[in-house]
């Protein structure tokens, strides 16, 4: 296809382009309904997600990403972006529309003197940690090493480090992003000042983030992993208040589960809820031991991974292949763990007849907290602990039964923050939307929208329409 071509094609809003033009297009990054790597190319993360797209475009580079979006506003069809595939609503794909796939954009710049990464957002939260890691350095991401950075940055970030470092997005920088009419724009605190607020929280509704720069911190050796406890209505509570107490430099993940039958785990203890704790003490190991031995003399552990580790062993490596869970799910915060609270927790999770139901409570506060809440469109930094609430299922016709129980157990469990992270708001409507960006957030949000994306071509996300 000549120049001349291309023009005419983009210029030309008439038909949807064919699967050969956009092949000639795109140089052969197209995945189509036709070509054998279709029906893995078309899979998400989640399970009960089965759309077929016309088109999947592995995009090379922010040239690619333009010509996409061009194409898209100029003829109409709907675009879902895909940077890890992880979105539990669906969003990182479409039905009959095209998927701008990001995957193969995994360019990595990291500058060791002062201390800064440039990074493509098709990189996984995993393989940016381990490549800035050989240096001693990090990011903080989330809890799941497969996400991709584009996704999880957008949304906000809360993971291993939130209570030393903050969100991902306090560590970023600038931003590459192409915005609707297809531009490629440089974004910090300077240019664009506005959209750079916006993407820090706002998700994808402003265009496609095509590369992040991160401010990069020193965490080499940490002390953290995995501690199993039994789940008690005293272990909930005192858990979390050990965690909310414990020095900035410890940020934790309370799974409240029913145990699996992991190998590690006594056959006794198969069944009984427990407590998985994912934790990191971001400092000096020796003092790491020392913080976390209340947390070890709450009960007598189930198991122990606790030890001195370098930091991006928190992400190993995930076991690929064919398993992609369905949940029923909600997301929270919540004002305090008390005891009944606790015993509210344990009730439910014994009522629910999913293959496995869990509560995820993230103890918040530290370097997250310091932050003015309208400094960035994420706007719950005061909120003190963050819960997740689920129930994962085998069969698809048993949803109406774990979305039932799910939306009890979250009004039950419910308490003054009314708020939401929108990286965990599933399928679930436009109040729940609304709860991720309350009050004048909200409006902001959507002025920059209008700005950026008067037509609501980003629409495939947690979607707030321009004003």
């Amino acid at each position: 296809m000549t120049k001349s071509d291309r023009s005419t094609l983009l210029d030309s809003p008439s038909t949807s382009p064919s699967t050969s033009e956009l092949r000639a297009l795109f140089n052969g990054r197209v995945i189509a309904p036709d070509d054998p790597r279709y029906e893995s190319a078309r899979t998400v993360v989640y399970g009960g997600i089965d759309r077929r797209p016309s088109a999947i475009i592995r995009v090379a580079d922010a040239g690619d990403v333009s010509r996409l979006v061009t194409l898209a506003r100029e003829y109409g069809f709907e675009l879902a972006i895909r940077s890890g595939g992880h979105s539990s609503a669906g969003h990182s794909t479409t039905e009959g529309g095209v998927v701008l796939d990001l995957s193969d954009m995994k360019d990595l710049q990291i500058n060791l003197e002062d201390k800064t990464a440039w990074a493509e957002t098709g990189l996984t939260a995993g393989e940016f940690t381990a490549a800035v890691g050989a240096h001693g350095l990090a990011v903080g991401f989330g809890d799941t090493g497969s996400v991709g950075l584009g996704g999880i940055t957008l949304g906000g970030g809360i993971g291993f480090l939130v209570r030393k470092y903050g969100l991902t997005i306090d560590s970023l920088l600038a931003a590459e992003v192409v915005t609707a009419d297809g531009q490629l724009l440089y974004v910090d605190d300077k240019s664009h000042p506005d959209l750079f607020w916006a993407i820090r929280g706002g998700g994808g509704n402003f265009g496609v983030a095509t590369r992040f720069k991160f401010q990069l911190y020193e965490v080499d050796m940490i002390f953290g992993g995995m501690l199993f406890l039994p789940a008690t209505a005293d272990t909930i509570t005192s858990f979390i208040a050990e965690a909310e107490a414990a020095p900035e430099e410890l940020s934790t993940i309370a799974n409240v589960m029913t145990a699996p039958p992991m190998p590690f785990l006594p056959e006794d203890v198969h069944g009984k809820p427990i407590i998985m704790a994912m934790m990191v003490y971001a400092g000096d190991p020796n003092e790491g031991e020392k913080v976390i031995a209340p947390f070890r003399a709450l009960a007598a552990p189930y198991a122990d991974m606790l030890r001195p580790m370098r930091y991006p062993e928190m992400y190993p490596p995930e076991e690929g292949g064919d398993y992609h869970p369905v949940a029923a799910a909600r997301t929270m915060f919540l004002d305090r763990m008390d005891r009944s609270a606790a015993e509210l927790i344990l009730d439910r999770l014994q009522r629910s007849s999913g293959s496995m139901a869990v509560a995820q409570l993230r103890a918040l506060g530290g370097a997250m907290a310091r932050v003015p809440a309208d400094a960035t469109a994420f706007a719950h930094r005061q909120s003190r602990i963050m819960a997740n609430l689920a129930a994962l299922y085998e069969k698809t016709e048993e949803k109406e039964i774990h979305e039932a129980w799910v939306t009890e157990f979250f009004s039950s469990l419910q308490q003054s923050d009314k708020g939401m992270y929108v990286n965990f708001v599933g399928d679930e409507g436009e109040a729940h939307v609304h709860a991720a960006y309350p009050g004048a957030t909200w409006e902001r949000l959507r002025k920059v929208k209008a700005k950026y994306d008067p037509d609501n071509l980003f629409r495939l996300n947690q979607n707030i329409p321009p004003a």
